[in-house]
């Protein structure tokens, strides 16, 4: 820390760069929490963003919050990428490719074949064709990282994790980084509402894939919670809120991160016909609605700066700003990230991506071995690793086989549609999404290929 009491690295102002930076609410949010730290204050917010209205709106917040925080944060807007990046200690991706016409794409074409989706931004056939357009990017902005700041650590915000972190490990593994979400203290702030707890009472243990992670351990008061949330569960008030991951609980015995209506589209059990979706309240095409609703948002929010009205500030649960808060100040931390599997979780399959607890301090991140997960949590993940491995390898390798064969194995479309209604399906995507895709993909023919 300098004499005037801001945070220095490497002889340096700290810098953090966010790319996506239009996404601007959640910019709001995660510079709210970081400007919370008095040691963070002071640090140069290099904002990059493609839409030049949308980096504008974000330089607005930017100064917004820092001037309302009192944080003297030096905020520059960067149309181009790399002097965003250019001696970055921390870069923040936040970029979702396409916005929302290509998420648009994602569920009108699935529909027309008969196939139901809720978030489709993870996992299945959305999550699929996200990853995909998604990783040219991505590896893209590691090269810029690897020449421009080979030091810094890409925390990784954008969804599908799992795809796009094995993407970036396998292609790049000398860009430090590691893959964030809300899910895990989340579901556990939602555990304790359930049983009636304070959430800094609850001690758990967590561990899986994104999205798909199980509470192993929940504790409260020295014993064990579990037998309070199976009580719950029977209120019927409370069941409703979480219908699909309340019956996941009643017959895999643990509880799983993020919600019911991603968890509906995950599994073959939830979305097959109109009376299951009717009797577990599942809401098809959800993730269409908040698109919609964050465009308003964004709009209302532009607004509001320019109208220089406020804007609550409020600390999130995003890990994002304690990792640079622990590796800037050597505070020892626990958080929850996504990594390659090096044997941490033994029952899931080496080098896909995994979600664990990690440890954070000025040392940097140290992933914890897990061991075995119970094997019935272990084999509801499984099969999402093998369709995220497919898909990462047809973006490295151009091989549009392999995307076929990803959503071949996808656990839900199976359920609902035949092989050649998979193949048909998937082409037609391909080609809606057209140049967004590798190269690869879009010209390669379909058909039989070695290994």
């Amino acid at each position: 820390m300098n004499r005037h009491g801001h945070t220095e690295k490497r002889g340096n102002v700290l810098k953090i760069a966010f790319i996506g930076a239009g996404s601007v609410v959640f910019t709001k949010n995660l510079l709210t929490d970081t400007f919370s730290f008095p040691e963070l204050r002071g640090a140069t917010v290099a904002l990059h963003d493609i839409a030049p209205e949308r980096l504008e709106t974000a330089g607005m917040m930017a100064r917004w919050t820092s001037d309302r925080l009192g944080a003297e944060a030096k905020v520059e807007e960067h149309a181009d990428r790399r002097a965003a990046l250019d001696g970055a200690d921390f870069v923040i991706n936040a970029v979702q490719i396409g916005m929302h016409e290509a998420t648009l794409l994602d569920f009108d074409i699935p529909r027309k074949y008969g196939l139901k989706q809720t978030i489709a931004d993870s996992m299945g056939i959305g999550g699929i064709f996200r990853g995909l357009r998604t990783i040219p990017f991505l590896l893209d902005l590691a090269r810029d990282m690897r020449e421009v700041c080979p030091e810094a650590l890409l925390l990784n915000y954008t969804n599908p994790m799992g795809i796009l972190m094995e993407a970036l490990y396998t292609a790049h593994p000398e860009v430090k980084s590691v893959g964030l979400c809300h899910s895990v203290q989340g579901t556990a702030r939602q555990i304790s509402s359930y049983i009636g707890i304070d959430h800094e009472d609850l001690l758990y243990e967590c561990a899986g894939i994104n999205h798909i992670a199980w509470m192993t351990r929940l504790e409260a008061g020295g014993e064990d919670a579990y037998p309070r949330l199976f009580a719950a569960m029977d209120d019927p008030d409370v069941y409703k809120k979480d219908k699909v991951r309340f019956e996941l609980m009643r017959r895999f015995g643990f509880f799983v991160t993020e919600s019911s209506e991603h968890n509906a589209e995950y599994l073959p059990y939830f979305l097959k016909d109109e009376d299951l979706v009717e009797r577990y309240d599942i809401p098809v095409d959800e993730y269409v609605r908040r698109s919609e609703e964050n465009l308003v948002s964004y709009a209302e929010t532009r607004r509001k700066l320019l109208a220089g009205e406020e804007f609550p500030l409020e600390r999130s649960v995003e890990y994002g700003s304690l990792i640079i808060h622990s590796m800037t100040t050597g505070q020892a931390r626990a958080i929850y990230g996504n990594v390659k599997n090096t044997g941490l979780i033994t029952n899931l399959p080496e080098g896909r991506c995994v979600e664990v607890p990690v440890l954070v301090d000025d040392t940097g991140l140290r992933p914890c071995h897990v061991g075995d997960l119970p094997p019935q949590c272990a084999a509801t993940c499984a099969p999402h690793t093998a369709v995220q491995n497919l898909t990462v390898r047809a973006a490295l390798e151009g091989r549009r086989d392999h995307v076929h064969h990803a959503a071949m194995l996808d656990r839900h479309a199976p359920s609902v549609l035949s092989l050649d209604e998979i193949a048909a399906m998937v082409d037609e995507l391909i080609d809606a999404h057209g140049d967004t895709l590798p190269e690869g993909i879009r010209t390669a023919e379909v058909g039989r290929r070695s290994a």
